[in-house]
């Protein structure tokens, strides 16, 4: 499926120049590729722009003192559906990858170590593998109840377990710390969700099982399609949007998802969302 996603915020330098790596240009790969593209900033200035060591783009630059607008919009081809395996295997760890095995470590916002008695409980006797990464994904569908204002900056997967609350970054932790601590590497994923409701940049994550990456998201009932990634990382502290150094103010954003009319009669379906600090 073809899909347009725009993000465009507002950040204020409220004391001097602040210098800030952004995060919000997506990559072209097996899953999805890059039709075309618009990267702004109002008012203009000089950007570089790098890999970081998780494969993602990252965008450098000196925000001067008082207001700009960001905005990226993009045109990609996207998979309708997600690949599902109930019956994959978990990969033994000599087998893994190179770059997998740091996704089986703990993090800052995943304590994995502390985690194993829980996951065994919730997984039961689930196979090693695919089932027992559904089986943690649909755990927390159930158990944690999807609410704003519960977590912050500093809250990770074992408050969000003893708070039994949180939004999709959250689940997204208690996910990954669970699945790491069953020896299955995890990571965590951002970008966008067609028909996400109420629409936002988006958070869910991956599990390195039968000899590849699977997707799963906890704040859904089934598996969905329509994903744009912008960025992979250990955890949140991977993948921010923005990570500013120096006092920066965060204004509105709004994030719009829509399938192209590829002429042949689908129509465009639209949901955008609204935030402001």
């Amino acid at each position: 499926m073809r899909l347009q996603a725009s993000c465009k915020m507002t950040v204020t330098a409220t004391e001097a120049d602040c210098p800030v790596v952004a995060m919000l240009r997506p990559r072209s790969g097996d899953a999805q590729w890059m039709v075309s593209e618009r990267y702004d900033l109002h008012p203009w200035v000089q950007t570089t722009e790098y890999v970081d060591s998780y494969g993602n783009l990252c965008q450098r630059m000196k925000i001067p003192q008082g207001d700009m607008r960001i905005e990226v919009e993009m045109v990609m081809e996207a998979e309708d559906h997600i690949a599902v395996a109930p019956d994959a295997m978990a990969t033994p760890i000599e087998d893994l990858p190179f770059d997998a095995l740091q996704y089986l470590l703990q993090s800052r916002y995943c304590p994995s170590d502390k985690m194993e008695d829980r996951a065994r409980q919730i997984v039961g006797n689930a196979e090693p593998g695919y089932a027992q990464v559904e089986a943690i994904r649909s755990w927390i569908h159930t158990n944690l109840q999807y609410r704003y204002g519960v977590s912050n900056g500093a809250t990770d997967a074992l408050d969000s377990l003893n708070d039994g609350a949180g939004v999709c970054r959250d689940f997204s932790h208690v996910g990954i710390g669970l699945t790491r601590s069953l020896r299955i590497p995890a990571r965590l994923v951002v970008g966008y969700l067609y028909r996400l409701d109420p629409m936002d940049m988006h958070a869910w994550f991956e599990a390195f099982v039968g000899g590849r990456w699977y997707t799963f998201d906890a704040t859904q009932d089934a598996p969905r399609g329509g994903r744009i990634v912008v960025a992979y990382g250990r955890d949140a502290a991977d993948v921010a949007f923005i990570s500013n150094y120096g006092p920066l103010e965060m204004g509105e954003m709004v994030v719009t998802v829509e399938q192209v009319d590829l002429g042949d009669g689908t129509q465009h379906q639209q949901l955008q969302s609204r935030q402001t600090s």
